[in-house]
């Protein structure tokens, strides 16, 4: 590609490890051009965050752990505190306990249920929030969802209604930002090995499901972030309120 992020500042949440779907976003957004700035979760984090992003034009490394109200609002004052304009946010998190996951959904306790919402789909809202004051010229606000979010997946349980969330949230921002130039979007990734899809009970049946998509492959990482580079890009100034599939066609198949 030419650059297409080139003189852009961009807020990356979620990375854990070399296999997020967050670092491969963050790789894709640095190659490009962009300016990086990468939220980590504990010091141990920030660590391997430290590492992984050696090669890449780090504005800023910010502690951000999205369940306090104190780290968040520390979060908003750090943006203001680089002293320049926000164009692009990437929200890639998400989290449920591992055991309203593997049982029924009719047994997911209340705590569960309130902590995969907090942290899969209010964060998005309070990102937005510690954002939106410093993205002073537009720009771009994407997250990461799943199918899961509209249709039944084995074992995808309470993550699949905080999808189901964070969609909507992300059609309730687009229609509250879009008059400050704040598109806001969602890419629904196909099945991805990542850590947190690991956790997933039956995982590796779901990927099999692979060779029954329309192009009969899985989804590659690179895919996704590529995806990400076009929605923060001017290619996609008309382009908000959407979920877009990078699935490799399996949204549209009934099995």
């Amino acid at each position: 590609m030419s650059k297409l992020l080139e003189g852009k500042l961009a807020l990356i949440l979620g990375i854990a490890n070399r296999w997020s779907l967050a670092y491969s976003i963050a790789q894709a957004f640095s190659r490009e051009g962009a300016s990086l700035v990468l939220t980590y979760l504990g010091e141990r984090q920030k660590v391997a965050i430290s590492e992984l992003s050696q090669d890449f034009d780090i504005a800023a490394l910010i502690p951000c752990d999205v369940t306090k109200d104190e780290e968040m609002a520390a979060l908003a004052a750090s943006l203001l505190a680089l002293g320049r304009p926000l164009h692009a946010v990437v929200h890639s998190l998400a989290f449920a306990n591992r055991e309203d996951l593997e049982r029924p959904f009719t047994e997911t306790s209340r705590e569960g249920f309130l902590l995969a919402q907090n942290v899969s789909a209010y964060s998005l809202v309070g990102v937005a929030r510690a954002a939106v004051p410093v993205m002073t010229a537009g720009g771009s606000i994407s997250t990461l969802t799943y199918l899961g979010s509209t249709r039944v997946v084995p074992n995808y349980n309470v993550m699949g209604v905080a999808k189901a969330a964070l969609e909507a949230s992300v059609r309730y921002l687009a229609s509250e930002l879009g008059e400050r130039g704040i598109r806001v979007n969602a890419i629904s990734a196909g099945p991805v090995k990542t850590a947190s899809a690991r956790a997933i009970k039956g995982f590796s049946s779901i990927l099999e499901a692979g060779d029954r998509t329309p192009l009969r492959r899985n989804t590659d990482p690179a895919e996704v972030a590529d995806t990400a580079v076009f929605l923060a890009s001017d290619l996609a100034r008309g382009v908000t309120g959407n979920v877009i599939f990078v699935d490799s066609g399996m949204h549209v198949m009934g099995f």
